[in-house]
């Protein structure tokens, strides 16, 4: 009998259409709700494998209710939603999709540098309002970025395609904080590893490329953007987890930093009430990061490799608990 794959949202075609070929049951939930974690589990009992996105709650518990299942692909690179351990320890194979989002997050990051640097959200808004009438020379002054430092936290795929579009329009210095140096930065963008301290002070734009881990877990405190310039401005296209907004909040209205702009909340979604969605000098989208034709059909071509690479027998392409296929022998 063949395998039976639950997809957890309606994905782009091409990824479906890969598993169908291959022979595959394919099942895929009918809307884009998302999918309570014990509804999940009963769903699971009767399929092989899951292909998740990263609102869906892979924690031990659910884990250990399915521990029949033979391997988990996030259609996503981020996979801050998975206890990518326990399913190590459990046998439990989970891949992601990296790569896939590179540019199209990397736009996203870089547009909204340009929109806060020159209000244009909250620009935008006063036309709808009826509140353009006439010129003010000193009204809502933005700032520009030509020659500035920019510094990135997580410098890998992303956040190295992020400075290379600081760097070639704006001609920008480039600093990052990482675990590893970056060889390829270093040589391509003249980067200069430093530390967190050091990226906080010098920075006039930090960009948040990072994932999101016990050790990044709210480390952009009111403590971090008291350390900032004055005058700099915070980006972050990671995960929301990474910067407390309370106070990030309290820090832009005691003008601790200019200005921020964010593709990812903490929570998400955010409340439509948000004090940050009226602010001057910040720019919000809803986690759309990865949200262009050709990032999305990537993204489902490789959540399905993983899956069908793996029913072949062959290497899955994009595994992240390697220790996973050698406790699977001993299921």
């Amino acid at each position: 009998m063949p395998k039976s794959v639950f997809i957890t949202k309606l994905l782009p075609e091409i990824g479906i259409e890969m598993l169908r070929k291959e022979g595959l049951n394919v099942t895929v939930s009918p809307n884009d709700l998302p999918i309570p974690q014990p509804k999940l589990i009963e769903i699971m009992k009767v399929h092989d494998a899951l292909i998740t996105v990263s609102s869906d709650k892979i924690d031990k518990h659910f884990l250990e209710l399915n521990t029949h299942i033979d391997i988990i692909s996030q259609f996503a690179a981020g996979y801050d939603n998975i206890d990518t351990v326990e399913a190590g320890r459990l046998g439990v194979p989970i891949g992601n999709t990296p790569d896939a989002m590179t540019e199209a997050t990397a736009d996203t990051a870089f547009g909204l540098l340009l929109n806060v640097s020159r209000k244009m959200f909250f620009m935008h808004k006063t036309i709808e309002k009826g509140e353009w009438k006439y010129f003010k020379p000193k009204a809502h002054l933005g700032i520009e970025l030509h020659n500035k430092t920019l510094g990135i936290f997580g410098m890998g795929r992303i956040g190295t395609a992020m400075a290379r579009r600081c760097k070639g329009a704006y001609g920008m210095k480039i600093i990052y904080f990482n675990r590893n140096n970056n060889i390829e930065a270093e040589k391509e963008l003249g980067a200069q590893k430093v530390s967190f301290h050091e990226l906080l002070s010098q920075s006039d734009i930090i960009s948040v490329h990072s994932v999101l881990s016990s050790d990044t877990l709210g480390i952009f405190n009111r403590d971090a953007f008291k350390q900032m310039k004055k005058s700099s401005i915070f980006i972050n296209t990671a995960r929301g987890g990474i910067h407390n907004e309370t106070d990030l909040i309290e820090s832009l209205h005691n003008g601790e930093i200019w200005g921020a702009g964010l593709d990812v909340t903490n929570p998400e979604p955010m409340n439509p009430g948000n004090v940050l969605l009226s602010m001057e000098n910040v720019a919000v989208l809803p986690h759309i990061g990865s949200a262009t034709v050709e990032a999305r059909d990537a993204m489902s071509r490789m959540a399905a490799e993983n899956i069908i690479e793996f029913y072949r027998g062959n290497k899955i392409p994009h595994l992240l608990n390697p220790e996973s296929l050698k406790n699977r022998k001993s299921r």
